[in-house]
């Protein structure tokens, strides 16, 4: 009888645990990330790369993509775009790329040296959404905002503010969702 029981109750723990681990990880740094009950299309607006190009966030399906609208006047922004650099440096690939779109009006003439020469970031593209119309398509409300945005091209939640991207937290979350996608064949 007694070892009935011990067995049920190792069943209901593995069952706990096998639950626990099929939920995104939003705890520590990350605390404050909004995981949606319902993740939601991501809207299919354009916003441009460094060559004046419009890109959309239908190119990058198939991969994770961490999408951080920032600007050059942002304080807050400026201080996380050294984590975002680093965490494409250390996840960038097939399966995973940050996207941080800059919202400045004056576009590539103010983005590209404050990145660049300012700031010192190499990892992180140039992205700009200069009308705000990609902006305004997330349902901007603040800078900084990061969307986090699965390989089937669903924003699966957001934060506004800042947050420490290149922290084991934060990976632990984002690893989540790239453990899922799908190596690239060939």
């Amino acid at each position: 009888m007694h070892l009935a029981l011990l067995l049920v109750g190792l069943a209901v723990a593995a069952l706990r645990t096998a639950a626990a681990s099929d939920a995104p990880p939003v705890q520590g740094d990350v605390a404050h990330f909004n995981l949606y009950e319902q993740a939601k299309p991501a809207p299919d607006v354009p916003f441009a790369d460094a060559d004046g190009s419009a890109r959309s966030l239908a190119d990058y399906r198939g991969k994770v993509v961490l999408v951080n609208l920032w600007a050059t006047w942002c304080a807050p922004c400026v201080r996380e775009m050294p984590e975002l650099d680093a965490l494409q440096a250390g996840l960038g690939g097939d399966r995973f790329e940050v996207l941080a779109i800059s919202q400045d009006r004056r576009g590539a003439a103010v983005a590209e040296p404050f990145l660049r020469e300012r700031l010192g970031l190499t990892n992180l593209a140039l992205l700009l959404d200069a009308d705000w119309s990609f902006g305004q398509a997330m349902q901007l409300r603040g800078l900084p905002t990061t969307f986090l945005v699965d390989a089937d091209g669903m924003i699966v939640g957001d934060l506004e503010g800042v947050a420490e991207w290149n922290g084991d937290d934060a990976r632990a979350l984002i690893g989540w969702y790239v453990d899922r996608v799908s190596a690239p064949a060939g």
